[in-house]
């Protein structure tokens, strides 16, 4: 899967030989705060993560109504979820590196 972060949006991708997809996620301000997307961009990034661990990772989904992902170039993403009174879980996930013969 590609994740791709620009200051009006971000975009997720994903190409295999079974098909593709993409969705993009603009920020939303809506009266139900758990329909609400909220993005914070510093800087335009474009990484590629195994999408076998990502599906690992969203299986938390359920112990949290939001999930914060953090990434920057060259480092690993990172993956919140957010538990009421205890604490969060949080998952790391290093980017597919790119061979490069110079």
């Amino acid at each position: 899967m590609t994740i791709e972060a620009q200051k009006e949006h971000v975009k997720m991708s994903i190409q295999s030989e079974h098909g593709s997809g993409s969705i993009t996620l603009n920020n939303t301000i809506k009266d139900n705060k758990d329909d609400q997307v909220t993005l914070e961009v510093d800087s335009p990034v474009c990484l590629s993560f195994a999408l076998r661990y990502l599906n690992l990772f969203n299986k938390a989904s359920t112990l949290s109504n939001f999930v914060v992902l953090s990434m920057s170039d060259k480092t690993p993403l990172v993956v919140e979820y957010r538990i009421e009174k205890l604490g969060a879980l949080t998952y790391y996930l290093a980017p597919k590196i790119d061979d490069e013969d110079d």
